[in-house]
């Protein structure tokens, strides 16, 4: 049997999986950062309102999510977050190339993203994918990475 991989817009009664599997998600970095990390803390009742935000469902189960925001020349992905036990299966991967797709779809050239230095591993996929580094700035005691990529048209 093979499963059903589906990809939904959120909606305000989406709010708390929102919360829950961003939380869920981000857990594992609280450790290496000291603190909880930007996500895990955000508003998402405003955020469903003000941004994109594309679920991802195994089935009827909330896996994984994207929050872009649409900007004037670029699409930025402020959030990508995957269900532990669903990760390392290239969800987090599907959700960002679905990014670029949305991009190129707004006409816009590129897609950027920030993320926390010690997320490594992040950094290291987003390496992966084509992201180019563009910049690091310090951020609520850490060091944000600033990144990009062109867009495909």
């Amino acid at each position: 049997m093979t499963e059903t991989l589906s990809l939904l817009p959120a909606a305000a009664e989406d709010v708390d999986a929102i919360r829950s599997l961003t939380r869920e998600a981000y857990a594992k970095w609280v450790p290496v950062i000291g603190r909880e990390p930007k996500p895990m803390t955000a508003d998402y009742a405003e955020a469903v309102n003000r941004h994109r935000i594309d679920l991802l469902y195994l089935e009827v189960r909330l896996v994984a999510l994207i929050e872009m925001i649409p900007e004037t020349d670029h699409l930025l992905i402020e959030n990508v977050a995957v269900s532990p036990v669903f990760q390392g299966r290239g969800l987090g991967r599907r959700l960002m190339a679905h990014a670029e797709q949305v991009a190129a779809s707004l006409g816009h050239a590129e897609t950027r993203l920030y993320t926390n230095k010690l997320f490594a591993g992040n950094v290291q996929l987003y390496r992966k994918l084509g992201y180019r580094l563009d910049r690091e700035e310090r951020f609520n005691g850490g060091i944000a990475v600033h990144m990009s990529k062109p867009v495909q048209a």
